[in-house]
């Protein structure tokens, strides 16, 4: 009888660690979540703003006008990065979704989400590289150049716009990780 409870309690130990496999529904959540999103559009109202500031690309200029069309070519990007993520990932089984730590040390918890930014978890939750994302972030930035301005068609253009592909990834972990506790502390909700 212990034997059965011991082995009873394991598979139900078992099946909490191992979250279900990601539907197609979900899929589709996590990509319209990561492009429109909150953490995503603030981070975009920033990153559109630093470029207008800049003037990057000099073709859109440094008024409203320009910032619009900056924000709209951020999104159409993400948009297709996240939605090629998603798809090609469920080839193979690969969930794109961030999974919380929630406690420990700070350190230890910022590197799990920088670590998230080129994993993913299997069908079955075990940690695997993150090949969608890879594949995902590079294709999505040359496709795009059909719809950027030419001083962005560079290679250096291209290989900046793929580094800062991964580092969203890794700011969004981030910001998972740790907003239920700023929530929690500073507006007192549980």
């Amino acid at each position: 009888m212990r034997i059965v409870i011991f082995l009873l309690s394991s598979v139900a130990a078992y099946a909490q660690t191992v979250p279900p496999p990601i539907t197609q529904a979900e899929r589709l959540k996590w990509a319209t979540v990561s492009t429109v999103g909150a953490p995503s559009l603030l981070g975009g109202a920033i990153t559109s703003g630093f470029s207008t500031a800049i003037n990057s690309p000099p073709e859109y200029g440094t008024h409203w006008e320009g910032y619009g069309k900056r924000n709209g070519l951020r999104l159409s990007g993400a948009a297709a990065s996240n939605l090629m993520e998603a798809e090609l990932g469920g080839l193979w089984g690969e969930d794109p979704r961030y999974r919380r730590i929630g406690t420990g040390p700070a350190k230890t918890r910022v590197w799990h989400a920088v670590k998230a930014g080129f994993t993913a978890s299997n069908r079955k939750g075990n940690t695997m590289p993150a090949y969608a994302r890879y594949i995902a972030i590079p294709v999505s930035n040359v496709i795009s150049n059909t719809w950027r301005p030419d001083s962005q068609h560079t290679a250096g253009q291209v290989t900046t716009r793929i580094s800062l592909g991964f580092i969203s990834h890794i700011s969004a972990n981030v910001f998972a990780e740790f907003w239920p506790d700023i929530q929690t502390h500073v507006f007192h909700k549980k």
